[in-house]
């Protein structure tokens, strides 16, 4: 296992051109040699910095994400205090991102069984990325509706990200339609989560 270290503009180019190429060719296509030269490095700077394949197979996984709950607070958060706006932005982010990116799909699909060798360091991060991305609904929701029950959010949250993991899963329907009935849902639950006044 080499050292983690922490992001440089070197660093992030090489990652950046190895998401690429994965996304292009899948993981297992995916050579050092062209990932240097997609970064505009040497390949000796790629190991350099990763060590190894596998190394830069453990950056690109924790980089994506990084990325991915990002764009679902930045999603959240866009909409202030419209709870239900919000709620579709991040649905909608989540499904649309999914369905265009092998990545993003096997880390939240925990897909497994696959050929390609970088699933294991994608899928190994599903339960991190489904509790910060519902940690991500708590908080927002949290600061929208005072008074809510912390239990109550919780579930609610953990309740939403499974309903939106299981239709990248299986979909069912068009991802505005998914993402329309999810966020009128999220809301319903959301609401029930805010305690009665005393």
């Amino acid at each position: 296992m080499i050292e983690q270290r922490g992001a440089t503009p070197v660093r992030d180019s090489i990652v950046d051109a190895a998401r690429a190429l994965t996304v292009a060719t899948g993981w297992g296509g995916v050579r050092m040699g062209a990932v240097a030269a997609a970064a505009g490095v040497s390949r000796q700077t790629v190991y350099n910095e990763f060590g190894s394949k596998a190394g830069l197979a453990e950056a690109l996984a924790r980089h994506e994400v990084d990325r991915f709950v990002g764009d679902v607070r930045a999603a959240l958060l866009a909409h202030g205090s419209d709870v239900r706006a919000g709620a579709y932005a991040a649905i909608a982010h989540t499904l649309t991102t999914a369905a265009d990116n092998p990545l993003v799909k096997a880390i939240l699909s925990s897909a497994r069984g696959g050929s390609d060798e970088l699933l294991p360091y994608l899928t190994t991060r599903a339960e991190v990325v489904l509790t910060e991305a519902s940690g991500a609904l708590i908080d927002w929701a949290g600061d929208h509706l005072p008074g809510a029950d912390q239990a109550a959010l919780a579930f609610a949250a953990d309740a939403v990200v499974r309903l939106v993991v299981s239709h990248i899963v299986l979909p069912r329907s068009p991802i505005d339609q998914t993402a329309t009935a999810l966020a009128d849902l999220a809301v319903h639950l959301f609401s029930a989560a805010v305690r009665p006044p005393r």
